[in-house]
C-alpha cells in the first residue's frame, strides 16, 4: 500500500495510547480499591471545622479576644477550630500595612499583633475544656524573606541562576524553601513537633501542601504522631498526600462546580462526575472539606453572596450532608457580606450581616452530630444517589449507616420545580428536619420546589 507506512504508524499509535488508557485506568482503580494508611482521630468522624481569621473576628484582633468568644462557636456547634497562621509576619516587602499572615518570620513565635505565647497557651485550654480541637495554619513551602532561617541559614533555601532567592509564584513578599535540605526538613519537622509537644495543638491545616514533598509530610507526619494522634488538613487537591500524610484535604473541584451551578454554568451531572472521578481517584477512608467560603474565597473571589446568590443555604445543606466535612469561615455563621480585607485590619463586627443566620448553620451542625449516616469516612454512610423526574436540576441523594438513613434533596436552580422520585430505598417514616413535620414515602414521593429549595428528611 502506498501509504502502508502511515498506516503501520497510526496503528502503532493507536495501540500506545490504548495501552496508556488501559494502564491508566488501572492505576486508577488500584487507588479507588486501596484505603488510606492514615488512622483518624476518632473525634474528627463527625466533626465541624472552623476557619478562625484571629485579624478579623474581633474588634482587638488578638488571641486573648478570640478566646472569649470561644463559647459561642461552641453553641454553633463547631468541634475544629483552625487557626489562620500565628507567627510573626515579614517586614521585608510586606503586601499592604499589616502583611500577609502567610509570610512567616519566625516558626517558634507567635506574631505581637496577636498576642504572646501564654494568651495562646490560654486559648488551646479554653478551647480543650469547650471539648474543641485546636489546629493551626503551617507554612512549609516558604518564609518571609526577612525571615530568621535566612539570616541563619541561607542555605536552606531555593536560588535562581542569577544568585537571588526564589519567590513561589507571584509571591513577592516570601522565599521558596529547598526540600532537598535534610537539615532544613530536619528543622521543619522539630518546630511542628514544638507546637504539638509544648502547646498540645491537636494538628496542622498545611499551606500549598501540594508544593512541598510528599515524602517530608508522610516522614512528618509519623514523627508527630509519636507524640499524640494528630489531624491534618492539606490545603491541596492530590490523593497522593492521603495515602500516608493528611486526613483530609480541600474539595475545590466540588467548590468550583457549586460556584458555576450558581451562575447557571453547569448542572447536577457535573455533581455526578464529579463524585465518580472522586471515587477513582482518591485513597477509600480519605476525608474531603465542602466549603461554600473561605479565606482565600471571601478575600479575592467574592462572597458566598457574591458567587451564590440566593443558592447560598443549599449548597451549604449540601456541604454538610454529602461526604465528608463541612468548614465554616469566620463571619459566614452571620451572613458578613463583605469582602475581608487581606492585608488591614477589617473586623467582622463593622460588616453588614444576617445574624439570624447562626440558627441555620447551628442546626446544620446539630443533623451531622445526632446523624451517624452524615459522619466522615469510613464512618459515615455512602451517598447513594435518588434519580428524580429533574435529574439535571435537583440532586437527590440517600446517606445510610446502622439504623440511621438521611435523604437529601435539593433544587439546584431560581426555577419553580415539580418532581417525582419512585425508589424503594427511601420507604419508610422519616421526620422533616428544619420544620419537624412527619413523612411517609411509600414507593414515590412528589416535591414542590421554590427557587433554591432543600428538603432533609431523617428516618425515624
Amino acid at each position: 500500500m502506498k501509504n502502508s507506512h502511515l498506516f503501520y504508524l497510526v496503528v502503532t499509535a493507536t495501540i500506545f495510547m490504548v495501552a496508556f488508557l488501559v494502564n491508566s485506568c488501572t492505576k486508577k482503580a488500584t487507588i479507588e480499591v486501596t484505603p488510606t494508611n492514615v488512622t483518624h482521630v476518632e473525634w474528627s468522624k463527625d466533626a465541624v471545622i472552623y476557619e478562625v481569621n484571629l485579624r478579623q473576628i474581633t474588634d482587638d484582633g488578638t488571641i486573648a479576644a478570640f478566646t472569649e468568644r470561644i463559647g459561642v462557636l461552641k453553641d454553633l456547634g463547631v468541634d475544629i477550630l483552625w487557626i489562620m497562621p500565628i507567627h510573626p509576619i515579614g517586614e521585608l516587602e510586606r503586601k499592604g500595612t499589616l502583611g500577609s499572615y502567610y509570610s512567616c518570620k519566625d516558626y517558634y513565635d507567635i506574631n505581637p499583633e496577636f498576642g504572646n505565647h501564654e494568651d495562646f497557651r490560654l486559648m488551646v485550654e479554653t478551647a480543650h475544656a469547650n471539648g474543641m480541637k485546636v489546629i493551626i495554619d503551617w507554612v512549609a513551602n516558604h518564609t518571609s524573606r526577612d525571615s530568621k532561617w535566612v539570616e541563619e541559614h541561607p542555605d536552606w533555601f531555593k536560588y535562581s541562576d542569577d544568585g537571588n532567592i526564589i519567590a513561589p509564584f507571584d509571591w513577592t513578599d516570601v522565599a521558596k524553601l529547598d526540600y532537598d535540605n535534610k537539615d532544613m526538613r530536619n528543622a521543619m519537622v522539630d518546630v511542628m513537633k514544638y507546637w504539638v509537644s509544648d502547646y498540645d495543638i491537636d494538628g496542622f491545616r498545611c499551606d500549598v501542601a501540594g508544593q512541598v514533598p510528599v515524602d517530608f509530610w508522610d516522614s512528618a507526619r509519623i514523627e508527630l504522631d509519636k507524640i499524640k494522634p494528630v489531624f491534618m488538613l492539606a490545603e491541596a487537591e492530590e490523593a497522593n498526600l492521603l495515602v500516608n500524610a493528611f486526613d483530609m484535604e480541600y474539595g475545590w473541584e466540588f467548590h468550583s462546580i457549586m460556584n458555576k451551578i450558581a451562575k447557571g454554568e453547569k448542572n447536577v451531572t457535573d455533581i455526578d462526575s464529579y463524585l465518580a472521578k472522586k471515587d477513582t481517584v482518591n485513597p477509600k477512608g480519605a476525608y474531603i472539606m465542602n466549603f461554600i467560603t473561605n479565606h482565600d474565597e471571601n478575600s479575592w473571589n467574592g462572597t458566598e453572596f457574591e458567587r451564590m446568590g440566593d443558592g447560598f443555604q443549599s449548597f451549604a445543606v449540601l456541604c454538610t450532608t454529602m461526604p465528608d466535612m463541612p468548614l465554616i469561615y469566620t463571619g459566614q455563621e452571620i451572613g458578613i457580606t463583605k469582602r475581608l480585607e487581606f492585608f488591614e485590619k477589617d473586623p467582622i463586627t463593622n460588616c453588614e450581616s444576617t445574624p439570624e443566620l447562626f440558627d441555620f448553620y447551628k442546626k446544620l451542625n446539630t443533623l451531622r452530630h445526632e446523624n451517624p449516616a452524615l459522619y466522615s469516612g469510613h464512618f459515615g454512610g455512602n451517598l447513594q444517589r435518588i434519580h428524580n423526574s429533574a435529574d439535571t436540576t435537583v440532586f437527590s441523594f440517600i446517606r445510610e449507616k446502622d439504623n440511621n438513613a438521611v435523604l437529601t434533596i435539593v433544587n439546584l436552580s431560581s426555577e419553580n420545580i415539580s418532581i417525582d422520585i419512585k425508589d424503594k430505598k427511601i420507604n419508610g417514616n422519616y421526620k422533616n428536619y428544619f420544620t419537624g413535620e412527619d413523612v411517609t414515602i411509600k414507593n414515590s414521593l412528589n416535591i414542590q420546589f421554590e427557587p433554591w429549595d432543600y428538603l432533609v428528611l431523617v428516618r425515624k
